[in-house]
């Protein structure tokens, strides 16, 4: 398959000054399959946008590109005004990420974890600074403890607390709902939520349709690598190209 250049997607806005995320043509290639192709979109600062798609449609390749983890082997995009090719340091530090990875330094606590960042950022490390953040995402009780000893959903958690310490003005959720029990759900829900009051840009990439157009502005679905849709979130086709696919709606 060869991609073509194309335009960005219809109705979306193009005013840079307004934009947090811009992306034209991003294409992205693992070996002789294209991951991506051809995906144009733009984000308004502020906006949460809810990238939808089944599994392997690209939804995490499209986020690690953004965030300069992987190169896009054609296109480009931009994060508050910075090129991703070209200023990596700029775009990495004003983007926030929470993956199916967690990242986290298994030997020290869930504290340390956050101190570590804290005093990368330049921020109060100090406990009392930091313990409201652990209370935030359910995990004060188990601040002095290793993080080798939790569960997944616990480093989920974690990564969550991690990701608004950063304050980063655009952030990119990646299915993260994954390894959440019902009350983890809820707390997905209300950080998205803070995200928002506090102006954040939100990239959210999710399967459940439901809940992310719920909670979203805007909404986009890849299918295969290429942009099947754009629109805001409530109108987020449930026939068609998304059920045809076996994507799941709902969660608990």
């Amino acid at each position: 398959m060869n991609p073509s250049p194309r335009s960005a997607a219809p109705g979306v806005p193009t005013v840079s000054g307004s934009l947090a995320v811009e992306a034209r043509g991003v294409c992205r290639r693992y070996g002789r399959r294209w991951a991506l192709v051809d995906v144009s979109f733009d984000v308004p600062r502020g906006t949460t946008l809810m990238v939808a798609g089944r599994n392997g449609s690209g939804k995490s390749t499209l986020l690690r590109v953004l965030t300069t983890a992987i190169r896009a082997d054609r296109g480009t995009a931009r994060i508050e005004g910075h090129d991703i090719h070209h200023a990596k340091p700029a775009v990495r530090a004003r983007i926030a990420l929470l993956t199916h990875q967690s990242y986290l330094y298994e030997a020290l606590t869930a504290l340390e974890n956050l101190q570590v960042v804290a005093r990368f950022l330049s921020r109060d490390a100090r406990p009392p600074a930091l313990v409201p953040l652990l209370e935030e995402v359910g995990l004060a009780e188990r601040a002095r403890d290793p993080v080798a000893t939790f569960s997944a959903g616990m480093r989920k958690r974690l990564s969550l607390a991690r990701a608004l310490l950063q304050g980063a003005p655009v952030v990119l959720l990646d299915e993260p709902y994954g390894e959440l029990d019902p009350p983890g759900f809820r707390l997905v829900d209300r950080c998205l939520s803070l995200l928002r009051r506090r102006g954040t840009t939100v990239l959210l990439a999710t399967h459940l349709l439901e809940r992310g157009a719920a909670l979203c502005d805007r909404g986009i679905v890849l299918e295969g690598g290429r942009l099947a849709w754009s629109g805001p979130a409530r109108d987020l086709p449930r026939e068609g190209g998304l059920e045809a696919a076996g994507l799941p709606e709902g969660g608990p």
